[in-house]
């Protein structure tokens, strides 16, 4: 899992939070952080809490969600729940982990017609081999891998996971990093913390910054990483994005990571999509979704999905949907 860089705001931009201004307005609160590696991605925790070894121990169970979720979800590890699953086609007693993501990703693939699906592995597969001898595939490599999709293929409930056609794969990249954040922030919540800015790839957010403010994210432009296109504040809410910048398979952009499941190909229209949501884990999906849709759709699917959306066009150009920017 590739990291999207955004960039932290607790205003101005920047991802600073400053220990002299959480003491010149909440001086009851001990502001710890946690920098971790989960999910191919550096991962950061800053928390609050009036008594600063409860914050220790909320971070240290949050440290632990987060391992737990890498154990069920990583492509990487050989061990993982989904690295079995994809071997050999079925998994016996699947975690609360993986059920929670996959039924998410059954419902965001049944409301969307397929625009997400996460048996798109063997496309993926597929550029990624083409990739690495210089090309893209083939129209029959990309044949063969569509054949080996369909997420209505694939047999869920508390006994086990199964593919019910040969050659399939799933990855949860595009879903299991919001939902790292959910869990996370579920988890510091439980511990009774209630101001927290969690990036795990995608951002969830508890109560207000060490400034007493609400917690900001500034969206980078995928044509320029160092500028930041706007201010979103989240208010409690979670925020992701997908953008063509971070995993490509030619250099114009126009093969990248994100695969239109009926098509076999990257969406061509938009650079980057993200989308604020209440949950991180459906903020995340909905990037794809989003994608497939292309501009002229986002605005209702946005009203259909009750989410906030800002995309970037190929030509750099950008739009929100109303009340999404602060005011």
């Amino acid at each position: 899992m590739k990291r999207r860089n955004l960039l932290i705001a607790s205003l101005g931009l920047g991802s600073t939070l400053l220990t002299r201004a959480a003491a010149e307005n909440r001086p009851d609160l001990q502001w710890r952080t946690r920098p971790l590696l989960a999910l191919g991605t550096t991962v950061r925790l800053r928390a609050a809490h009036v008594d600063a070894a409860q914050a220790d121990r909320a971070l240290h169970a949050a440290a632990a969600t987060l391992q737990a979720v890498e154990a069920s979800m990583s492509l990487y590890r050989e061990d993982s729940e989904l690295s079995r699953l994809n071997r050999t086609g079925w998994l016996h007693a699947p975690s609360a982990h993986l059920l929670n993501v996959m039924r998410e990703a059954r419902l965001v693939s049944q409301r969307s017609g397929g625009a997400f699906d996460v048996t798109v592995q063997p496309l993926w597969s597929a550029y990624e081999r083409a990739r690495q001898a210089g090309r893209l595939p083939t129209d029959a490599e990309r044949i063969d891998a569509q054949a080996r999709t369909g997420w209505q293929q694939v047999q869920l409930d508390r006994e086990r996971v199964r593919f019910l056609r040969s050659g399939m794969a799933i990855t949860l990249n595009g879903i299991a990093q919001g939902y790292a954040a959910d869990a996370v922030r579920a988890t510091l919540q439980a511990h009774g913390v209630e101001h927290a800015l969690i990036d795990a790839g995608e951002f969830g957010a508890i109560g207000r910054n060490d400034r007493g403010q609400p917690w900001n994210v500034g969206v980078e432009d995928p044509h320029d990483s160092p500028r930041v296109l706007a201010a979103l504040a989240l208010n409690g809410r979670a925020l992701a994005t997908s953008a063509d910048n971070r995993s490509i398979f030619s250099a114009d952009r126009r093969h990248h990571h994100i695969i239109d499941p009926s098509t076999g190909d990257s969406p061509p229209a938009l650079s980057s999509v993200t989308v604020v949501a209440a949950s991180a884990m459906r903020a995340d999906a909905l990037t794809k979704v989003m994608f497939m849709a292309g501009p002229g759709r986002i605005t209702a699917l946005a009203r259909q999905w009750d989410v906030g959306v800002l995309w970037v066009d190929k030509q750099g150009q950008w739009e929100a949907t109303p009340g999404l920017l602060p005011a």
